[in-house]
């Protein structure tokens, strides 16, 4: 299997399964001199952990992270950094009735045909625990980012059909994480949470949508043809388990529109060229323009159901499936900080890079 790594300068390599002895990563080409707080991190995958509020999986895991190298006295030495989180509380068990099924809408059928072989106890690489890994990176990233005063902002905006009714510049992002489905705006909260326990009782799930915002991104990042920054968020966004969808700036709602109220003309403000709308999303011709970065990600209702389905075994003869253990009614609260960790990842490689365009 191929494909563990994103990044070009700045590169996370994650390895591990969901009930294999520990995830982990390395991360190569991080900045040396940055200073390292474990407690921030800590925090990241925190957010991201399962069993921490009533609308998540009572997975009852730890998360705690184990930097093994890269790292001297708090600061890093831009040396390789590795890290490790051990798997503390599988129950492979309640898979064992699917090792010989498919399960609609996973990975199964797919990681089968493809390798010959796969880990059918909660999917093994394609089970969305590989993510830690990348929520680790994101902290490392956002770390030296705070240097350039760059700062990233995702949201639930919409769970079902609930959804906010403004767009980002009408809320306080700073309120994001006073409420357990992680929505700026208290009373859309709170019918989201009462939503996806409702659907949770039924043994369903729901989806919806992240918005994520990227502010103090200087102008420049990005390179055409193929390595546009909106591809690649784009990318990195489409790579996080059940994302269906991504779009930046007015995105479809633009289509609608005309030239004449898209165009984001340019103006004098306060001596420094900028937009007076910002219909692009902050990025033009592929390269940040200096304004906000914002795009909206699609999450789909997580495939595992608590009642019985009609499937196939490997053999192609019918049969029922019916899920036990531990999952997640809706993915959303927890893939908030997955949705800032690679942002913050493309972000800081694009920063990287940058610095070679241009004498």
């Amino acid at each position: 299997m191929t494909m563990n790594t994103i990044g070009e300068i700045f590169r996370l390599t994650t390895y591990g399964e969901s009930h294999g002895a520990a995830v982990g990563g390395i991360l190569d080409g991080f900045p040396a001199g940055v200073e390292i707080d474990v407690n921030f991190i800590q925090a990241e995958l925190d957010r991201r952990r399962p069993g921490q509020s009533a609308i998540t999986t009572a997975r009852a895991e730890g998360d705690k992270v184990e930097i093994l190298s890269g790292v001297y006295e708090g600061v890093s030495t831009g040396t390789p950094i590795a890290f490790e989180v051990r798997n503390e509380n599988q129950h492979s068990s309640d898979y064992e009735e699917m090792k010989n099924l498919y399960r609609p809408s996973h990975a199964d059928y797919t990681y089968q045909t493809k390798y010959g072989i796969r880990d059918h106890r909660g999917g093994g690489r394609s089970s969305a625990r590989e993510t830690i890994s990348r929520v680790v990176g994101g902290a490392f990233a956002k770390l030296a980012l705070k240097h350039f005063g760059i700062q990233i902002y995702a949201y639930t905006s919409q769970a079902g059909d609930i959804k906010l009714d403004s767009d980002y510049t009408k809320y306080d992002l700073n309120k994001i994480e006073s409420n357990i489905v992680r929505c700026p705006d208290a009373e859309k909260a709170e019918q989201m949470i009462e939503l996806i326990k409702s659907v949770k009782a039924e043994g369903d799930t729901i989806g919806g949508v992240i918005t994520c915002v990227i502010k103090g991104v200087p102008v420049g990042l990005g390179d055409p043809a193929f390595g546009k920054l909106h591809a690649r968020l784009g990318a990195a966004i489409l790579s996080i388990n059940a994302c269906k969808g991504f779009e930046y700036g007015m995105g479809f709602e633009g289509v609608g529109g005309r030239g004449s109220q898209m165009n984001d003309r340019f103006a004098n403000i306060d001596g420094k060229i900028r937009t007076t709308t910002n219909h692009s999303g902050g990025i033009q011709g592929g390269i940040s323009n200096g304004e906000d970065i914002y795009f909206r990600a699609a999450f789909k209702p997580i495939p595992t159901l608590l009642f019985e389905q009609n499937t196939v075994d490997k053999a192609g003869n019918d049969a029922i499936i019916k899920a036990r253990g531990r999952h997640d009614p809706c993915v959303l609260p927890r893939a908030v900080p997955i949705v800032e960790a690679m942002s913050a990842m493309v972000i800081l490689d694009a920063l990287l890079a940058n610095r070679s365009a241009k004498l």
